[in-house]
């Protein structure tokens, strides 16, 4: 009976190990996934979760993700619009910072965020030596990388107006996004390190879908997950 124990025992210790060290992989929706997948090309130790849109969705299924596997790092990933002068179509931007850019209450003077009203945090701070680490390699492969604050928003900016608002709010916002806070916040809680990954296929600010390049942004997902495994495993 103790060796059937010792046994047990033994198999869930080495299901442990197998598993410490990997990495999560939360995108949006499949196309994003799949794209993700092509780069990777079978690697072992990634597993790709495509969580929904939006924050909330997001968060939900990393946490549910997390509750069942041990994971290292987590990164979301996709495409996402960058701000005009910070971050053009094609090119690929690393978060400095993850932060909500519309969790807060709008008053008739100015916008509060969460920590202006005491309950909490809208930024996430990513680990700098991760984040230039990766950023280097994905130069190596000739890709254009930026790095800066990436925003995650419940409802995407369609006017010039309101994208100013937010470049004015958050100093140096590089892209616009809906899922990387959600993400984070699940990795936070069980103390998880976690990147965010956005390749730009439009600009912030009027609503334009003729002029999205929505594949060249998917390919360039896909180019930048080919070196992540190699990187951060």
């Amino acid at each position: 009976m103790n060796t059937d124990k010792n046994a047990q025992l033994s198999a869930s210790n080495a299901g442990q190990r197998a598993s410490a060290g990997r990495i999560l992989i939360v995108t949006a929706v499949q196309a994003e996934k799949d794209a993700v997948l092509r780069g990777l090309q079978g690697h072992a130790g990634v597993d790709v979760l495509a969580g929904g849109v939006g924050p909330i969705a997001t968060a939900a299924s990393t946490a549910a993700a997390l509750a069942g596997t041990e994971y290292s790092l987590v990164i979301s990933a996709g495409i996402g619009g960058g701000f005009v002068g910070q971050a053009e179509v094609g090119s690929v931007v690393l978060a400095t910072d993850i932060v909500s850019g519309d969790l807060g209450v709008q008053t008739s003077d100015a916008f509060l965020s969460f920590e202006e009203l005491g309950f909490g945090t809208t930024k996430f701070r990513v680990n700098p030596a991760l984040v230039s680490k990766l950023a280097a390699a994905l130069q190596t492969i000739g890709l254009i990388v930026l790095t800066g604050p990436i925003l995650t928003v419940s409802t995407a900016t369609g006017t010039a107006d309101h994208a100013a608002r937010l470049a004015l709010r958050i100093p140096g916002a590089a892209v616009e996004a809906m899922e990387g806070y959600g993400v984070a916040t699940a990795a936070s809680n069980r103390g998880i390190p976690v990147l965010e990954i956005r390749t730009i296929s439009n600009q912030v600010g009027p609503r334009d879908r003729d002029a999205w390049r929505i594949g060249d942004a998917l390919k360039a997902l896909e180019a930048a997950s080919s070196v992540l495994a190699e990187v951060l495993l």
